[in-house]
Formats: structure tokens, C-alpha cells, sequence
């Protein structure tokens, strides 16, 4: 049987009724080899929890990216809710050592199959969020999603510098070039200013948490530039 005060403990989290804990991550198939215990499994959870999950990626976006247009933050979104991501944040979190399955869902690896995976974070989002409020479930996001937003991990779907490279080579210019000419803030809140060059002109000024998000933004700036 899953230890869940083990996990409590792990993210530092003590649910109210664990029960829902439980319910989270109960498998369906388990709820079937086990009709007596009136048993619930976490697809209602996971309904809500996706629901909750948007809303605080949302907020998070909206917040963060004040010069992102919509269309790019519903695809950059996108591409943090989608399965493989969530499936990646259950698997970091060792998720999948909790799951309650059926027999024969265990013998066929369902404790590692992805859909289920994404299932049960959805679902633990969603009985955290009855449990303990929207509050700490952004507080749970904080400490386990946005700093991988934050470090790049989802920067495929907003990649300006590749963007304004390949326009750079259809206008037959030379190289970008790319410098970071400021540092502000403490070192656990630091804040880097980044400049792109075309030909020795400064085209763009990026600001970001990162060298890499402050070079993304500039190249953005320069991109909307060029475009006009």
C-alpha cells in the first residue's frame, strides 16, 4: 500500500482529509477489484484539477510575460498542460510509486503509462485544491512547475532567436549577436538586461530572470521591429 505520509512529507503538504489524497490517486482498475470498499478513483479529480491547473498557468503567464501576445501565450500554455509535460512533473514527484491499480493494469505498466500518469497530477491538483484551497496550490506551482517555466523548459514554443535568425539569413544579413549589459537584484531574485545586435545596431532589449529568457526577450523586441 502507497505510503502517503511519506509523500505529504516530501511536499511538505498535510492534507485535511486524506482521503482525497487517496482518491487521487486511485486507478479506476482498482476501484473494480475492490467493489466492497466503496471505493472512489480520481476521475472526477482529474476534471477539476485540470481545470485549476489551467487557471493557475494562466495566471502565471499573464503575469510574467507582459509583452506576450495571446495567441502566443494560449500556445505557450499549451505546451505546459499538455500530457507530456504533466506527465514529466508526476514522474519528477515519483507520482507513479503512489498510484493504486488493479492487478492487471500493474502487470500491463500501467504505473508508467503517460496518460495515466498526467491523470493522477490533474487529479492530485484537484483534491489539493478542495482540500487545502486555490492559495496553496499556487504555492504547490511555485515550488514545482513555474520555476521550470521560468528556466526555459518550454521555450521551443517561443524560440525568438531561432525565429529572428533564420529572418535575419533570408535578408542576407550578417550574424546576430547577443550581450547581456546588466545584472539587477539579489542573487536568489536576479534580473539580467539583454541586447541583440544586427550588424552592430542594437535591434532589440530584452529583460527576463535568466540570461536566457532576457536574450528570448530581446530577440522578440527585435522581431516586432523588423516586422513593422
Amino acid at each position: 500500500m502507497a505510503d502517503f505520509i511519506a509523500l505529504e512529507r516530501d511536499l511538505s503538504i498535510n492534507f485535511d482529509d486524506k482521503g482525497l489524497l487517496k482518491q487521487a490517486f486511485t486507478h479506476s482498475s482498482y476501484v473494480n477489484e475492490h467493489r466492497k470498499r466503496s471505493l472512489l478513483d480520481n476521475e472526477r479529480l482529474e476534471f477539476l484539477g485540470d481545470a485549476v491547473l489551467e487557471l493557475g498557468i494562466s495566471q502565471y503567464l499573464f503575469r510574467e510575460y507582459t509583452d506576450m501576445a495571446e495567441g502566443e501565450l494560449t500556445k505557450l500554455r499549451a505546451s505546459i498542460v499538455c500530457e507530456p509535460s504533466l506527465v514529466d512533473f508526476a514522474t519528477d514527484l515519483g507520482f507513479g510509486t503512489y498510484i493504486l491499480l488493479g492487478k492487471g493494469e500493474e502487470m500491463t505498466g500501467g504505473r508508467n503509462r503517460p496518460a495515466l500518469l498526467a491523470d493522477v497530477f490533474e487529479a492530485f491538483i484537484g483534491a489539493l485544491y478542495l482540500d487545502q484551497g486555490y492559495e496553496v496550490v499556487i504555492s504547490f506551482l511555485e515550488s514545482f512547475v513555474y520555476p521550470k517555466i521560468t528556466t526555459g523548459a518550454f521555450s521551443h514554443t517561443m524560440d525568438y532567436k531561432s525565429q529572428l535568425q533564420e529572418f535575419v539569413q533570408q535578408q542576407k544579413h550578417h550574424a546576430v549577436e547577443y550581450q547581456i549589459v546588466d545584472e539587477k537584484g539579489p542573487a536568489h531574485d536576479r534580473e539580467f538586461v539583454a541586447n541583440v545586435f544586427i550588424n552592430g545596431e542594437t535591434i532589440g532589449k530584452g529583460i527576463g530572470r535568466t540570461k536566457k529568457e532576457a536574450e528570448q526577450r530581446a530577440a522578440k523586441e527585435a522581431i516586432d521591429k523588423l516586422d513593422n
